[in-house]
């Protein structure tokens, strides 16, 4: 009868022992498991943004950030435009061979339309270059067309953000895609409809 008792007893503990354990096992997983999917954070910082320019200033800029990266908006005069040109000769990349620009901005002003939207990460080194849009700025030289100067290791790209010969950046300022949503809110992180280029974005992203 004992027998029969311990028999059964131990084979409650044994079962018992194996459900306690195997919830413990699951317990354990899951934080692992829900570490492994991407937090909401996460996603919202991957999705487009939409950033209004209706305040921005003849030749000023806004700021916002896409991806955790800060994007420029730049307002470029008609004339700002059409000096662009006269740069080409001295850049690295003045007809945006290298896929740093979705398809719909390959193009000499390197935008939709006459404001420039633009990733400002320098392609050498990762830093911030600053904003210098004035023609023959004294701490650049009197032929400074305008445009951005990395103040790191001196990295120059001018008002489309193609970069210059001779200088350590190897690639032209990243542009995103983006679509405008009026003449002043740019979506950035969407390509315009009817493009569905399958860009991914740029080589130094």
């Amino acid at each position: 009868m004992h027998e029969q008792i311990d028999e059964a007893r131990r084979h409650f503990l044994t079962v018992a022992t194996s459900v306690v354990g195997a919830i413990g096992v699951l317990l354990a997983a899951t934080p692992f498991v829900e570490s492994m999917e991407p937090s909401a954070r996460a996603r919202a910082l991957a999705g487009p943004v939409d950033i209004d320019a209706s305040k921005i200033g003849s030749g000023g800029l806004v700021k916002g950030k896409w991806r955790g990266k800060p994007v420029w908006i730049v307002d470029r005069p008609p004339a700002t435009i059409a000096a662009l040109a006269a740069n080409d000769a001295r850049l690295r990349d003045p007809k945006s061979a290298e896929p740093q620009q979705p398809p719909y901005c390959r193009n000499e002003q390197r935008s939709i339309k006459a404001a420039f939207v633009v990733v400002p990460i320098c392609t050498h080194l990762g830093c911030i270059p600053l904003y210098q849009p004035e023609r023959g700025d004294p701490s650049i030289g009197a032929d400074w067309p305008g445009g951005f100067h990395c103040p790191c290791h001196g990295s120059l790209y001018d008002l489309a953000g193609r970069v210059f010969q001779g200088v350590p950046a190897p690639l032209n300022l990243p542009v995103p895609p983006h679509r405008y949503l009026s003449d002043a809110v740019i979506r950035i992180g969407e390509d315009p409809p009817g493009t569905h280029t399958g860009w991914r974005g740029p080589i130094t992203w």
